[in-house]
């Protein structure tokens, strides 16, 4: 099963659907990452009667390798922070009654502005919490913390922002964002987070084993699901606690928001790419309060499967499904309508953006602003047009 990565929250009963096989490659996954680490050995190479010895070769990748992840993590570690959090809660005493308590959780978050604005996960900072706290890599505390927003539980993104009060002449270390589009299936990559709620800055590493993937997460006190898409896959241990802290590439850029494990298996995490949550960064940065955009369309993401199964030629693209049960297809009012989209258009790219297995229509939004007027590459009764829509902030429901 997949688990937010959050410590004491009872968010730890979470559900993967499908269940994702951890491939047994891992001898070729090695050795490939060994040759593609082994650059510092070549000038250096001891030799035997003329040749490199096997063990002087290895010796020198692990070293190489070794000195990489360190080096990554004294340039990204102050930039991290351990967030700790108190929620508001109704449980049942000893006679079945609900009655209010205070919950302890712990997560992470990454800093991105030199006033204290901090990114980390909407499951770290839920709703009903009562205060947050942030501790800096160098022990520094501050309980003066704002949650300035997070994204709707609807929201396939699992993003929060906070902001310290008061920072009393602290200069902080910013995380420095990377392009998670460039990321391929076996680059290396760094985790840091506060694992189990107390090791903070722990590190880890491993490869981008998968992208594109979908899981269900849910709440094993609350029973509650939310749906988190187009998440990398990465076998970097993701502990308990690790929740909004950053992914970063071999560049010590970050390039995901580590958000979920995989309880039923071994080091299979995931993170949501940062290309996805820049628009909210920006948005945030620019403006000081979170605002989602929102197109107003009610759409599948197209499969196979679900290509035949609508008789469609278009295999790729967001669909927009047919009006059932009194839902819209395209919300009154929208954007969407305004820009004159119809049920059964298929959007297949949002500016230079393609809507794919990769990519989702809501990841896509995601990295704009709201305000920006975006062009959509529609398939409509098999011709193809451009129509152009300015998004809105998304409403509360």
């Amino acid at each position: 099963m997949v688990e937010g990565a959050d410590k004491k929250s009872n968010r730890l009963g979470v559900n993967l659907s499908p269940v994702v096989r951890l491939s047994r490659l891992i001898f070729g996954l090695m050795l490939v990452l060994a040759l593609g680490f082994g650059g510092g050995w070549l000038g250096a190479r001891s030799y035997n009667h003329g040749q490199p010895t096997t063990t002087n070769v290895q010796k020198q990748i692990v070293l190489s390798e070794s000195q990489l992840i360190s080096d990554i993590a004294k340039d990204v570690g102050p930039s991290v922070v351990s967030v700790d959090v108190k929620t508001q809660v109704k449980a049942p005493d000893i006679v079945g009654l609900s009655v209010p308590s205070t919950q302890e959780a712990a997560g992470t978050g990454f800093i991105i502005s030199t006033n204290g604005i901090i990114v980390t996960n909407r499951h770290v900072v839920p709703a009903g919490t009562s205060s947050v706290s942030v501790t800096l890599a160098d022990g520094t505390r501050y309980d003066n913390v704002q949650v300035l927003g997070r994204t709707s539980a609807s929201s396939s993104q699992d993003v929060a922002f906070l902001k310290i009060g008061d920072l009393k002449g602290k200069k902080l270390t910013l995380a420095t964002l990377g392009n998670s589009a460039k990321m391929q299936v076996g680059d290396k990559v760094v985790a840091i987070g506060n694992a189990l709620g107390q090791f903070q800055n722990t590190v880890t590493s491993g490869i981008i084993s998968g992208f594109g993937r979908d899981v269900v997460a849910g709440d094993s006190a609350s029973g509650s699901t939310e749906n988190l898409n187009d998440l990398f896959q990465t076998d970097a241990a993701i502990n308990e606690g690790n929740s909004g802290g950053p992914l970063v590439n071999i560049n010590g850029e970050v390039i995901g928001i580590n958000t979920a494990i995989a309880g039923g298996a071994q080091n299979i995490g995931f993170a949501i790419p940062i290309n996805d949550v820049k628009g909210l960064i920006n948005g945030v940065l620019s403006s000081g309060k979170l605002q989602q955009p929102f197109l107003g369309v009610r759409y599948v993401s197209l499969t196979d499967d679900l290509a035949a199964q609508y008789g469609l030629s278009v295999k790729r693209g967001a669909y927009i499904v047919p009006s059932t049960d009194g839902q819209e297809s395209v919300v009154a009012g929208s954007p969407a309508q305004k820009a004159g989209l119809k049920e059964k258009d298929i959007i297949t790219r949002v500016d230079n953006i393609a809507i794919n297995d990769k990519t989702s229509l809501t990841s896509a939004l995601s990295r704009f602003k709201v305000d920006e007027t975006v062009s959509l590459t529609v398939v409509r009764d098999g011709q193809t047009i451009t129509l152009k829509a300015t998004l809105v902030a998304a409403p509360e429901q």
